[in-house]
């Protein structure tokens, strides 16, 4: 960038950012997550809580929430994202009772 105007260079300075974060934070965010959800229903079934109510949950804050932003937009996973995540964690968590 070397001779290149402060405009260009300001330009270029803000395509990178936005390519970091919608590229390589937000999706990490994400992902980190759905791990959180996972080590909580190993949590609650060590716990002897029902790990199911967690898709009740998740239901019920999806029911309650006017809208969502688009997943690439998002640090979390959407509702229905997050509801059919756990129901698959779920399964994983069983074997800790």
């Amino acid at each position: 960038m070397t001779g290149a105007d402060s405009e260009t260079r300001r330009g270029v300075g803000v395509l990178y950012d936005l390519g970091s974060t919608y590229l390589g934070t937000l999706p990490f965010s994400r992902k980190h997550e759905t791990e959180a959800d996972e080590v909580g229903l190993i949590l609650m079934t060590i716990a002897g809580y029902n790990s199911e109510e967690s898709i009740a949950f998740w239901t019920r804050m999806s029911e309650m929430s006017d809208s969502q932003a688009p997943a690439f937009l998002s640090t979390h996973p959407s509702n229905k994202q997050r509801i059919t995540n756990l129901r698959t964690a779920i399964s994983h968590a069983k074997w800790v009772r």
